[in-house]
């Protein structure tokens, strides 16, 4: 499936995943729980147009999604490199877990009221659901304190960096110190990289890994790829100048990773998003 991406981005699509909503808004709820569901394309579909696709989920988005009060935010990802390149992602977050079922039930309601003629409302969720097999799979995620959030919804699609991590659970370890840790590192790497638009991070909820932690940085363009871990190392011992001291930083912050972890880029899709 062919899809254009603006401005200088590469071709292609989603994720994360399992990302928290794009924008931080003053006063908005905040997200409890990502859901991220892995779509991949239908090979044998006689059409796979991406602009018949485009005009199908927009228009869901506008009759269904963007009227739904249970789903906070929702989102696309495109692949760019993962290891299938026929995989995309959709992404919803809700206030709390009653509302995941609350905006199931809810999108049944607005379907109805879209497309009061069965057979025309019928005709157009069989089409929509003819781009994606039949096989998909879901996650729950949480999204945890210390993002770096984007102050309005993006206009043009956006490159998304992925890195899922596989936890460690030290016997002499807390959420507490984790927190405390992670947030130190973060503030003195990824908050002072003007590279970095936004960056989500994520822990598992429900599914199949209970190790994963999944991260998220949105950068402008893959021309900025290098710029996400550039300069790392002089921020790192500008805040732990004295060596010793850095050294018993990471020794603690380590502790709580396997060291295996994962690469992926997708694009977000600035169109279809709530």
């Amino acid at each position: 499936m062919k899809t254009k991406i603006k401005t200088t981005f590469t071709t292609l699509f989603i994720f994360l995943l399992m990302l928290s909503p794009l924008v931080a808004q003053e006063n908005a709820t905040k997200p409890s729980y990502i859901s991220i569901t892995t779509l991949y394309w239908n090979l044998d579909r006689e059409s796979t147009d991406s602009n018949d696709w485009m005009a199908i989920e927009k228009e869901y988005l506008e009759k269904v999604t963007r009227k739904n009060e249970f789903i906070l935010a929702a989102s696309y990802y495109m692949h760019l490199y993962t290891e299938n390149s026929i995989e995309s992602k959709y992404v919803q977050t809700y206030a709390s877990w009653a509302d995941i079922e609350k905006a199931q039930n809810r999108n049944t309601e607005l379907e109805k009221l879209a497309w009061p003629d069965e057979a025309k409302r019928t005709a157009f969720l069989n089409n929509r659901q003819s781009f994606y097999s039949n096989f998909h799979s879901d996650e729950i995620y949480v999204p945890l304190d210390g993002g770096k959030y984007l102050t309005e919804r993006p206009k043009e699609d956006m490159v998304t960096y992925v890195r899922i991590s596989k936890m460690a659970f030290p016997s002499d370890g807390s959420n507490e110190e984790f927190m405390k840790l992670h947030k130190q590192f973060i503030n003195t790497t990824v908050m002072k990289n003007d590279k970095i638009k936004a960056y989500y991070p994520n822990v598992h909820g429900w599914g199949a890994d209970r190790t994963d932690f999944v991260e998220a940085f949105y950068i402008e363009s893959l021309d900025d790829l290098d710029d996400l871990t550039a300069g790392n190392g002089d921020a790192i011992k500008a805040q732990w100048p004295d060596e010793e001291a850095r050294k018993a930083f990471f020794k603690s912050y380590n502790k709580y990773f396997t060291g295996v972890h994962g690469d992926y880029l997708y694009t977000y899709i600035a169109e279809l998003s709530k």
